[in-house]
């Protein structure tokens, strides 16, 4: 009997000559882009070739856009009607009469005045000023006690076609900075009873909460804190027996409609919470049964200022008439001054102000929209005139580098201009 190879007796045995699956080789690894045509860049692509043909009625033609648009925009600009005042040193610089309207009032500085009227944009406004101190005032939240009215009267040589819009305006403060920006808790402003220890690891540092009694600060936060409390009555018109009111609305139109989305009735009860300290004059008792928080959901000044400023130098729109016009004549505005703007090196200004279709004020985009369509007019003709007189074949050699040898080389070239010569030389 033949002998059995070994194991072919055993079922667990494997025979060396068992087919064996193959296994597919091991890919290596590779950074190169897939070969497709955005990856190796071959897509199609267009590339002018800038010649005077093209070039030159280019600039003539952003010119002949560019500097009608700028003058419409700078005629629009100056349809605005405007005056700007600075009382910031009203409580210093102003006499102290017994009441409003009293005489003794004195000239307001002429840098302190800024006009611009459509007859004649130089019109004098005979600006003046006088103040009353230890007066009560109306905060519409509160009463201030013990505040200095300021007495601003003016002269509008025409009249104010609506809408009339009546701002405040700051300069040198910083609403943009960063920690300033961040000071405020959303919840809370939207009418959430946001608890102590919530506040406390807010972003409304360093106004979290009271030193001394522990309760949150309600609004908390620096932008809050630092509100605009300057008050402005309506412009009233003078000459008559009694100054007539001109009617605007302060409290109604002046914030955008997506701000007041983020606002809300509180839910805190008086008790739990406590004012900022630079309110302390409207709530000298924190918040009471009697003296309650304010009602932010329906606070639109409070919405305005809460909209942050992206520059040192800005307005806010305190009131506003939308249909009847101011007409010309001598107007008096009561102020009441407490902003400390010069604490900061700062200032403020009372601005009334019309608006265009373009918006109010500002001729930077009009001058802008000249300039530039000036100087593409400029430049085509600058370069017209150069082609006209030394003008440029397209694609010359000449204008190669290696073919603009100095003169006094020692060595001689042996470069070639271009293929073509290579084979006449042949």
């Amino acid at each position: 009997m033949a002998d059995s190879p070994p194991g072919a007796g055993r079922a667990d045995s494997i025979d060396s000559r068992d087919d064996i699956p193959n296994q597919p080789p091991e890919k290596k690894k590779s950074r190169r882009p897939a070969n497709t045509a955005f990856r190796q860049q071959r897509l199609k692509a267009w590339q002018p070739i800038l010649t005077p043909k093209t070039v030159l009625p280019l600039f003539f033609t952003i010119g002949i856009i560019f500097a009608p648009i700028g003058g419409l925009l700078l005629y629009a600009s100056s349809q605005v009607q405007e005056i700007q005042i600075d009382y910031t040193k009203c409580g210093t610089d102003a006499p102290t009469v017994d009441v409003a309207g009293a005489d003794g009032a004195t000239s307001i500085p002429p840098e302190n005045i800024i006009t611009a009227f459509k007859s004649n944009s130089k019109a004098p406004a005979n600006a003046m000023w006088s103040k009353v101190a230890n007066v009560t005032t109306d905060f519409g939240r509160g009463e201030i006690i013990n505040a200095t009215q300021c007495v601003v009267q003016f002269t509008l040589p025409e009249d104010f076609t609506p809408p009339v819009l009546f701002y405040y305006r700051l300069t040198n403060f910083y609403q943009n900075h960063r920690r300033y920006v961040q000071s405020f808790n959303d919840l809370q402003l939207k009418g959430d009873a946001v608890s102590g220890g919530t506040i406390n690891s807010s972003n409304c540092d360093p106004l979290r909460s009271n030193s001394t009694n522990g309760l949150p600060y309600y609004p908390c936060g620096l932008i809050a804190n630092s509100l605009f409390n300057d008050t402005f009555s309506s412009p009233a018109l003078l000459g008559g027996d009694e100054p007539v009111p001109y009617p605007m609305k302060n409290n109604s139109g002046i914030a955008w409609g997506s701000d007041k989305d983020l606002y809300g009735k509180t839910k805190y009860k008086p008790s739990e919470i406590w004012p900022p300290p630079n309110w302390e004059k409207l709530y000298p008792d924190g918040y009471t049964e009697e003296n309650p928080p304010p009602n932010l959901e329906e606070w639109e000044g409070f919405m305005v200022w809460m909209r942050t400023a992206g520059l040192p130098t800005f307005s806010k729109l305190y009131q506003r008439n939308d249909d009847e016009p101011m007409r010309k004549g001598t107007y008096r505005v009561l102020i009441a001054d407490e902003f400390p703007a010069s604490d900061y090196k700062g200032t403020k200004s009372i601005v009334i102000s019309t608006r265009t279709v373009m918006g109010g004020r500002n001729p930077f985009l009009g001058i802008a929209y000249v300039v530039v369509g000036g100087l593409c007019i400029v430049l085509g003709a600058i370069f017209t005139v150069t082609h006209l007189i030394k003008p440029r074949k397209l694609g010359d050699h000449t204008y190669l580098s290696w073919n603009n040898t100095p003169a006094n080389k020692t060595s001689p070239s042996t470069g070639i201009t271009t293929g073509r010569e290579a084979r006449d030389v042949a």
